[in-house]
């Protein structure tokens, strides 16, 4: 096989190759005496079907599938041992591709568009300086997290007198014109509220200070303007038949049940951070502040690599792209979207792919490699946060142990998984090799200065 590169403005390639019967003769007829090993022709026994009538029958059909496996293989192959920076697949240039006749012997050629990466350096070293965001954590943080853990563990516990967030439980029965239970109307047994969220003031005042068995009037689509699933919801109706409803209802309580957050006190210090592990309340708060910075690192970790990335696109400066030939290529990719998507998108993609270029740079001059070890690492962290979500954070090891067994058996975890273990070790090499400047900051400076991005 012949095979040409030619890229004279170092982005747009061009890559011609040429099939010689020689590169192709031979897998085509072994393919085709397997064939006629198999083929089931009338007339004739197994294995003796004429070569000449299976070479009529597939020939053709076995020159073409053995001809894109050998471009396939070779292009690939071609690219990688020259080192071609190839951006996305290659396509067939629409200009200079001749039609090719596979009915015949002799040569085929074949000519393909190649998108290039531009060339550049991108370099990091102590004189590039970054500022590293350190976030504070003060007592009102640590309150905050103190009262969160209570309510996870909290409960419902009747009460006699309606107060904040209460939730109620009453009958409800739909009303005439002068107040009394309309006959034919709707009755609902067992109607739950939480006045806290109705929308309208005046009706959720109605509920102030009330205790059960008191009967209560309001208007439900007054309560809940514009909702009318919740309406439904509350009434036990399908949702059509509240869409004109109007009238007053009856509301007499049953039952007030008001949250409960748990105490702060030893079941509590066991149930986060398990049995014994914290003994007093003053450890249960120092804790919780560890708990804190170690989830605030990852927070600063991602603020300080996105000031990497804008640090490093400036120092790199604006690079040239084959544009025309990668939306082609987006387009490709994209047969199912509309037709403006690749108008739409094409500058972000640019964008993200310049990200990517560099960073590719930055990973392969920092010797960064992801291990087993590595994967496993960040399968476990990920589920250690998603406990962590339901104020779980004493799950023992051999649990997140098998749960991230389990998540790194599925293809589709892999390479997420890999990206994150690849930023992971990235992170913690730059903020040795630049010179980082670390600043302490509140919670709230912080989510500014993330606003700003």
């Amino acid at each position: 096989m012949k095979i040409s590169f030619d890229c004279a403005d170092k982005i747009n390639g061009l890559l011609t190759m040429t099939v010689e019967p020689a590169d192709y003769q031979e897998k085509v007829e072994k393919t085709l005496k397997d064939y006629r090993k198999k083929a089931q022709v009338p007339g004739f026994r197994p294995g003796n079907v004429p070569m000449g009538m299976i070479k009529k029958q597939y020939g053709t059909a076995v020159k073409v599938e053995e001809v894109n496996r050998l471009l396939g293989e070779k292009l690939y192959e071609y690219v990688r041992e020259n080192k071609i920076q190839m951006l996305g697949d290659p396509l067939p240039n629409t200009e200079k591709q001749q039609p090719q006749d596979f009915e015949k012997d002799g040569d085929l050629t074949f000519v393909f568009d190649i998108a290039v990466a531009p060339a550049f350096e991108a370099k990091l070293s102590g004189r590039d300086k970054i500022t590293y965001y350190t976030i504070t954590v003060d007592d009102k943080m640590i309150d905050q997290q103190v009262s969160m853990y209570a309510s996870q563990a909290g409960e419902f516990v009747k009460a006699d007198v309606f107060s904040g967030n209460d939730t109620l439980t009453g009958d409800l029965r739909e009303l005439d014109e002068k107040g009394n239970t309309l006959e034919g109307g709707i009755t609902t047994e067992g109607g739950m509220i939480m006045p806290a969220y109705i929308k309208e003031d005046k009706q959720k005042k109605l509920f102030d200070g009330c205790k059960p068995g008191d009967i209560i009037t309001f208007n439900p689509k007054k309560a809940y303007p514009d909702n009318d699933a919740e309406v439904a919801a509350l009434l036990k109706v399908d949702k059509e038949k509240v869409k004109d409803l109007t009238s007053d209802f009856s509301y007499q309580i049953t039952e007030i049940r008001h949250f409960q957050p748990a105490e702060v006190n030893q079941a509590l210090f066991d149930r986060v951070f398990g049995e014994g592990a914290v003994k007093d309340e003053k450890t249960f708060r120092e804790k919780i502040a560890e708990q804190l910075k170690v989830q605030f690192a990852g927070s600063s970790d991602y603020k300080f690599m996105l000031d990497v990335r804008e640090h490093l696109e400036k120092k790199v400066g604006k690079l040239e792209f084959p544009e025309a030939l990668l939306k082609r290529i987006m387009k490709n990719n994209n047969k199912d979207k509309e037709e403006d998507f690749v108008e739409k998108n094409f500058e972000a993609s640019i964008q993200e792919l310049k990200w990517h270029l560099i960073k590719e740079q930055i990973v392969a001059a920092q010797n960064i490699e992801v291990k087993d070890e590595d994967l496993k690492e960040v399968a476990k962290n990920a589920i250690r946060a998603q406990f962590a979500q339901y104020g779980m954070s004493n799950v023992p090891d051999d649990v997140i142990e098998n749960y991230a067994t389990e998540q790194l058996k599925k293809r589709e975890n892999i390479d997420n998984f890999v990206d994150r273990a690849v930023d992971m070790k990235l992170t913690e090499v730059l903020k040795t090799v630049v010179k980082l400047e670390e600043k302490p900051v509140t919670f709230e400076e912080f989510n500014k200065l993330m606003e700003r991005k």
